[in-house]
């Protein structure tokens, strides 16, 4: 039976709330040969990937979704999978027709990281130019510590979809590999609707909630996306 956990987040007044991923399976017989992120227009049918509006995703035995909600507006801003001590962040966004702009935005990433003390490489990658961290973080007892992060980012017909690996899979490749596979075989719901680009596609939950737990550790803001559009173009 499927259920969730509801945790707040206190530094930006936000909350995970969790899924049991375990009777979703990855849709290999639906997916075209090559991998992925794909755009709805790439596949007959939803399968068995869950729908949460702007991503069709698939599962993996023993994962859990996490949904971040905002508190103020309870709009869902983002989903995260957790795995074997590791994490899969998801994020869509509109972007224009002409142009791709994960190198821009990964170029942001990089400063914002920089400016608070971090590292980060841009390095090669499964989906091309990547983006090797390490992000300056404080512990539940405010000493601090490094939290190696890798971003990833591909560029979709209108859509960005942005994914952060952490925990062992931003620095080991075996444990980077299930995660992987679930984020190239993602479906983007873009919409036909005329978006400004970076604008958050819409995400809905799955299914009810249960009660709050405990605050996870503060991570650095390192969202350039959320900044509003600088590009003028309605995607």
């Amino acid at each position: 039976m499927a259920f969730f956990r509801r945790e707040q987040k206190t530094e930006n007044v936000s909350e995970t709330r969790e899924h049991d991923l375990g009777n979703v399976s990855l849709d290999n017989e639906q997916t075209p040969p090559a991998y992925g992120p794909f755009d709805v227009s790439d596949v007959s049918d939803r399968g068995d990937r869950l729908d949460l509006g702007a991503l069709w995703l698939p599962g993996k035995e023993g994962a859990e979704l996490r949904m971040e909600v905002d508190n103020q507006t309870q709009r869902v801003t983002g989903v995260a999978l957790a795995l074997n001590g590791s994490i899969l962040q998801l994020q869509a966004f509109a972007a224009p027709k002409t142009l791709g702009i994960w190198d821009e935005i990964r170029d942001e990433i990089a400063q914002s990281i920089q400016s608070q003390g971090g590292e980060a490489d841009t390095i090669p990658g499964r989906y091309g130019r990547e983006l090797l961290a390490k992000l300056p973080v404080k512990l539940k007892d405010g000493s601090p510590a490094i939290q190696p992060a890798r971003f990833v980012g591909v560029d979709g017909p209108r859509w960005f979809l942005r994914g952060v690996f952490s925990g062992r899979a931003a620095f080991e490749q075996a444990a980077a590999q299930d995660l992987e596979e679930i984020f190239a075989n993602v479906v983007v719901v873009r919409g036909d609707e005329p978006r400004p680009p970076r604008d958050l596609l819409t995400l809905t939950l799955p299914g009810q909630l249960m009660p709050q737990q405990p605050a996870r550790p503060n991570t650095p803001d390192l969202n350039p996306l959320q900044r509003g559009p600088e590009i003028t173009e309605i995607g």
